[in-house]
């Protein structure tokens, strides 16, 4: 990626073009958000940094930070190095520029991040204004120095869970954060290496991503390429997103999500490209994926609803998708797209999802469409217009298996079909071709699964299946 002219600031920092909405309302309209003019510019090596890798320069870089936001706010320049940091903190109207050639290293002991493991990234920014990160250089987790032990299905990872403010193994640090801020802005940079998740963007308002590169190890459990949740208008367009876990993952956590577009951007990963949940507490409206090219996925687009929350009005169109089985220590059973909502537990609440449309798809996969609702929580008008689905196997994984994790009903054995559906009101397809390329899909070549008890109001219009 090129990096951007900077120069002057005000060219950097003058217009940035979000998707706004009127959240109650979900109707979209394009606003430029003019931010503060400055020629500020402080260098981090001005400030004493060293960029060797080895010696800590979190002080260094902290100071320039601090003295850029009184000052009203520019840029703060890592010129080439590699800058060794425990948790730095991003402030109002500061923009972080990293240089080509220059690398944030994220340090690798608990004693490097807060006391609250909320605030475990590498760079945080916490109720900030107009913040930003660019310049074509590279933010590191170093993720690599978090595994316990290499295991060729999943790796196993460190966890600080001793500390108590934590459970479970997902115990590590994330790479950059952006809490409660407004007017954030992350571009021409490269994020790689998380420990855990990479890019959180939490209870955000107008956020642009763009010509941003992701990259994380492929069997590394956890490392999320970018998580929003509960953030209205996010736009997201020209990434590159090559990572273990989960891709591109909206949540509700505390609040709903509202206005979320994606565009033109490749996703490579070991579980779900696109993935709505499973953090469902709250409701998504008004989210809207296009030209999107998905390869190598355990999964496709989905949609994991588990806490109550109700998804309406979601839109996929133009998206090329390749889907293959992994090892079923991961979620996901090769679906290219995969819709479901069912509690997590006995305790959970049922969510809903409706208004789905999936225009102008194209899938080569090994395994079918998922499409599962649950009492009292039916999928309703979901719409599939111009969608070609290619189904042949390649790898020696085993099928049969539906894949209803995390809760639910877990893995169970099911014969597998080019669309697996139940507990439905109201599904259309328009021009759907369905293919089944070679001998070895003979086994599983039934274009539809469904109970006609749970499944109602089905149109089909120029629907073709075959060898």
């Amino acid at each position: 990626m090129a990096p951007p002219l900077l120069s002057p600031l005000s060219t950097l920092l003058l217009s940035w073009v979000f998707l706004s909405v009127q959240s109650q309302s979900s109707t979209s309209a394009i606003t430029t958000i003019l931010l503060p003019r400055s020629n500020n510019r402080f260098s981090v090596t001005d400030y004493g940094a060293i960029g060797d890798g080895n010696h800590y320069d979190t002080q260094s870089i902290q100071a320039a930070i601090d003295d850029c936001s009184v000052a009203g706010g520019g840029l703060v320049r890592f010129p080439g190095g590699n800058y060794l940091t425990a948790t730095i903190y991003l402030r109002s109207r500061v923009v972080l520029e990293i240089e080509k050639g220059a690398t944030i290293l994220g340090g690798t002991s608990l004693s490097d991040y807060p006391r609250e493991s909320r605030k475990w990234y590498v760079v945080l920014a916490e109720n900030a204004t107009d913040v930003g990160i660019t310049g074509g250089g590279v933010i590191d987790g170093q993720g690599l120095e978090f595994i316990e032990r290499v295991d060729p299905r999943k790796n196993v990872m460190v966890s600080w869970n001793s500390t108590g403010d934590c459970y479970g193994d997902e115990c590590r640090p994330r790479l950059v954060g952006f809490i409660d801020c407004r007017n954030v802005k992350v571009w021409d940079v490269r994020l790689t290496d998380p420990a855990y998740w990479c890019l959180h963007i939490v209870r955000c308002q107008n956020t642009s991503i763009h010509d941003v590169s992701i990259y994380g190890d492929f069997n590394t459990p956890n490392n999320d390429g970018i998580d929003i949740e509960d953030s209205n208008n996010t736009f997201i367009t020209r990434c590159n997103i090559d990572t273990g876990d989960d891709a591109i993952c909206p949540k509700t956590s505390t609040a709903p999500l509202f206005n979320l577009t994606v565009t033109d951007s490749w996703i490579r990963t070991k579980s779900c490209a696109i993935k709505i949940g499973s953090a469902s507490w709250f409701n998504f409206e008004g989210l809207t994926f296009d030209n999107i090219t998905i390869v190598d996925s355990h999964r496709g687009l989905g949609f994991q609803i588990r806490d109550g929350g109700n998804v309406i009005g979601i839109t996929f169109s133009n998206i090329k998708i390749s889907t293959r089985y992994y090892d079923p220590s991961w979620w996901g059973r090769a679906e290219p797209i995969y819709v479901t909502s069912c509690p997590r537990d006995l305790n959970s609440k049922v969510g809903s999802i409706s208004d789905l449309l999936f225009v102008n798809v194209s899938a080569v996969s090994e395994n079918g469409i998922f499409l599962s609702g649950c009492k009292g929580g039916l999928l309703s008008n979901l719409k599939f217009i111009n969608v070609n689905l290619t189904y042949r196997r390649w790898t020696t994984f085993m099928d049969g298996l539906i894949d209803y994790r995390p809760g639910c009903r877990g893995l169970v054995n099911h014969s597998i079909a080019g669309i697996v559906m139940e507990h439905i009101k109201g599904l259309e397809i328009e021009n759907m071709n369905m293919r089944w390329s070679d001998g070895h899909t003979r086994q599983w070549n039934n274009p539809l699964d469904f109970m006609p008890s749970t499944v109602n109001d089905i149109s089909l219009l120029n629907f073709h299946s075959g060898l």
